[in-house]
Formats: structure tokens, sequence, C-alpha cells
């Protein structure tokens, strides 16, 4: 390599871990304020940089979101592994991952009107979620396409982190509370559900 190719690489290196700290600490600020509590100045002081750094690699607060989400998926992704058809340890590893970043999610869920930066993330997040319901409950699930569906819809219901922060934060229960009810929802959808023929898809010609 190059002095002029190495130098090259040392400097996007460079810019690319002062991305990084800035979205790292940026996470850390929303995890514990909502989105117009806390200001390009607060994460600039956090990440110990110069409020123009920010700027110069975000532009904007919404961009800095953007990233802070970035890393959310990302590390959500590696903690939430589950063994497929492990019921319990899919609902616990679930329930760790509400307990770390739960409170923020329903955050920035609730203010997705107004940040536009925010409306892809949830989206793909949503998308993860059905993913890896079908991953991790897939041996349970029903054969005929439309059925399955169905039950991948009523399990991210059961499962979704709004209906953790009911749970946990509106109604007050404990952690393990909420495991255990989500374990209840889970099996209740699982394993007594009717049988397509039987229930029928009312409304599927319409759509």
């Amino acid at each position: 390599m190059t002095s002029r190719a190495y130098d090259m690489t040392k400097r996007v290196e460079a810019v690319e871990g002062t991305r990084h700290r800035i979205a790292a600490a940026a996470l850390e600020l929303f995890k514990a304020r909502d989105f117009d509590a806390v200001s390009l100045k607060d994460i600039a002081a956090a990440a110990g940089v110069s409020h123009q750094t920010v700027l110069n690699h975000f532009e904007s607060k919404e961009g800095v979101v953007g990233a802070a989400a970035e890393i959310i998926g990302t590390e959500t992704t590696e903690r939430r592994k589950a063994t497929p058809g492990d019921r319990d340890g899919a609902i616990a590893a679930l329930a760790a991952e509400y307990e770390r970043i739960g409170d923020a999610n329903a955050r920035w869920a609730a203010t997705a009107d107004r940040v536009p930066a925010l409306a892809p993330w949830l989206a793909r997040g949503r998308e993860h979620h059905q993913a890896w319901l079908a991953e991790v409950f897939g041996a349970s699930l029903p054969d005929d396409h439309d059925a399955r569906r169905d039950v991948v819809l009523q399990l991210h219901v059961a499962t979704d982190v709004m209906s953790w922060k009911l749970l946990r934060r509106d109604l007050g229960l404990t952690r393990a509370e909420v495991v255990h009810l989500m374990r209840e929802q889970v099996a209740a959808i699982l394993d007594h559900r009717p049988t397509p023929a039987a229930a029928g898809h009312p409304g599927r010609k319409d759509r």
C-alpha cells in the first residue's frame, strides 16, 4: 500500500470512528429523553466534538437519529438470537431487549409522524421483527401462506414493543409478569388457533 493510500484509509477510518461515536452518544441520550428534549449541542457535548462536527457528519438532528437507529438495529440482531422452537428463550431474549431499549423504541414510534427520518427505520424494524418471529416459531406456524401470515401478525401484536410498554410502563407490571403474559399470549396463538378450514379468512376476497 502506498503512503497516500494508507493516509486515505486512516482518514476514512477516523471519519467513520467519529461518526459512530456521535451516533452512539446520541443513542444514549435518546434512551433517556424524548426527541425534542435532545439538542445537537447536547449530542456534540456527549460525543466530545463540536456542534459543527455533528453538522458536518449528519447535517441535522434527524440525520443523527437515523444513524442511532442503525446502531439499535445491529445490536438488536446480535442480542436477540434464540434457538428456533425455544419459546421461553425467545420471549426472555425479547424481554431483555425491551428492558434495554424498549422505552426509546416506544418514544420514537410515537414521534415518527413528526420525524420523517424515523419512518424507514421503524418500517425495517417491523419487517425484521416479523422475520424473527417466523424463524423462531416457524415449526409451530401453519403451512398455508395466508394462515401463516395471520399468525405471524398475531404474534407481532402480542410481542410488539408497544404491547411491552403498555404492560411494563403504563400498567406497572414487573419484568417477570410481562414475560409470563407474553408467553401465555404466544402459547394461546400457536396452540389454540382454529384451523384455516374452520376459521376461514373473512374479507380476504375483498382485498
